[in-house]
């Protein structure tokens, strides 16, 4: 396994992140469990997961399947660098949700109980909140530094001027702020090229990428279909929407004689900004083939290639679209 720094902090982690939103949902608790083990065995030591997940069976299945899977001992807990989220809805009340000073305390409190653990490695807010000021949101992220109930902040889908401006009001603080921004990133959604990952750059945040392979367009989908093999329906309107760019990309991966999966973990790996994939494997044998990805070095050509088929946003902002 490849380690590398968390952004700036000297955290050191997995360059595959094994994403846990199937778990306890998709994935029964037995694999759930086999597939956690097994990531410790390859040295993933990067677990991703959220307050939130489990749903529809209900809001905080998965970190109580993972604090389940803790409980078991083994140095389990000290071997992971656990990371959960915050701020999306988790009851019906007005202050169910959000990053209020309030909820950022009671839905700490909650993931540690559900997670047995006594604290956090990454706490992550899941989204922006718009309506809170960061004055608020930093007071009650530092007090939990404090109380060693967590041990870095990062942020999930933010926008670039959000990170500035989170950075900026923790520099006024002296607070450390965000280590890093979890983003939608694969090579068909390539928007966070303009001003994210400038921005990640420019203050050392790690950029962690989820849905590298987009909802499995990237892992073969126009190969599998055509082997008779069903696509729901979403995936089937995104095939048939990109079929010619999926094409050109499996044709370019049956050359090269790799997976397409790999291909695309392997295009994230090979830039500079990024810290690790999320991977979120259903089975064991799924988190076992992604390790090909780590091995895989694409060449200037291939690169240019991919960018042919895949085109991003043209650059980061403002050259992308402007001189």
């Amino acid at each position: 396994m490849q380690y590398t720094h968390l952004g700036r902090s000297g955290l050191k982690v997995s360059r595959l992140c094994l994403g846990t939103m199937n778990l306890g949902d998709v994935t029964d608790e037995p694999t759930s469990r086999a597939i956690m083990d097994r990531a410790l065995e390859l040295g993933i030591n990067f677990f991703d997961t959220a307050n939130r997940y489990g749903q529809p069976k209900g809001e905080g299945i998965t970190e109580e399947l993972i604090g389940r899977w803790l409980a078991q001992g083994g140095g389990r807990r000290e071997q992971i660098v656990l990371a959960t989220k915050l701020r999306n809805p988790m009851g019906p009340g007005p202050n169910d949700q959000g990053l209020s000073a309030y909820h950022i305390r009671r839905a700490c409190d909650d993931s540690l109980r559900r997670l047995r653990t006594d604290h956090i490695d990454l706490y992550q807010m899941h989204h922006i909140e718009r309506s809170t000021p960061w004055e608020e949101i930093w007071q009650a992220m530092e007090l939990l530094v404090r109380q060693g109930k967590i041990s870095y902040v990062g942020s999930s889908n933010f926008a670039g001027w959000h990170l500035a401006q989170a950075q900026e009001a923790a520099r006024d603080r002296r607070f450390m702020g965000l280590v890093s921004e979890q983003s939608i990133y694969n090579l068909k959604t390539r928007t966070v090229e303009l001003e994210v990952v400038p921005a990640c750059r420019a203050y050392g945040l790690g950029l962690i990428a989820w849905s590298p392979l987009s909802g499995g367009l990237l892992a073969g989908a126009l190969r599998k279909v055509s082997e008779g093999r069903r696509a729901d329906e979403g995936l089937q309107r995104q095939i048939e929407a990109h079929r010619a760019s999926l094409t050109a990309y499996e044709a370019l991966c049956a050359e090269l004689g790799e997976s397409p999966a790999d291909v695309a973990l392997a295009w994230l790996l090979h830039n500079p900004a990024l810290t690790a994939p999320i991977i979120g494997p259903r089975t064991v044998a799924q988190l076992e083939g992604s390790l090909a990805a780590l091995e895989l070095k694409l060449t200037a050509d291939v690169l240019g290639r991919l960018d042919a088929i895949w085109p991003g946003p043209g650059g980061e902002a403002p050259e992308a679209y402007a001189w």
